[in-house]
């Protein structure tokens, strides 16, 4: 499946029990165990995750961005 770097052996070696998962920053990673020593092994992928098309972007508040009273009301 996918290769990384095992910190125990100091050796790439194939992920096993390898399972896609998204960080909290919206990147990929695959997360698995080393097959020799059964130490976590963890890999981050390359660009974010999709958004569902569903998700708007939150609307702008009308007024003053620094959150001052709008003198005009």
């Amino acid at each position: 499946m996918a290769e990384g770097y095992c910190v125990k052996c100091k050796a790439k070696k194939e992920i096993a029990d390898a399972v896609e998962e998204v960080m909290k920053n919206g990147r990929k990673a695959i997360k698995g165990r080393c097959p020799t020593c059964g130490t976590v092994m963890f890999k981050i992928l390359g660009g974010k995750a999709t958004v569902p098309a569903a998700t708007a972007p939150p609307a702008e508040k009308s007024g003053d961005p620094a959150g001052k009273p709008n003198p005009s009301s």
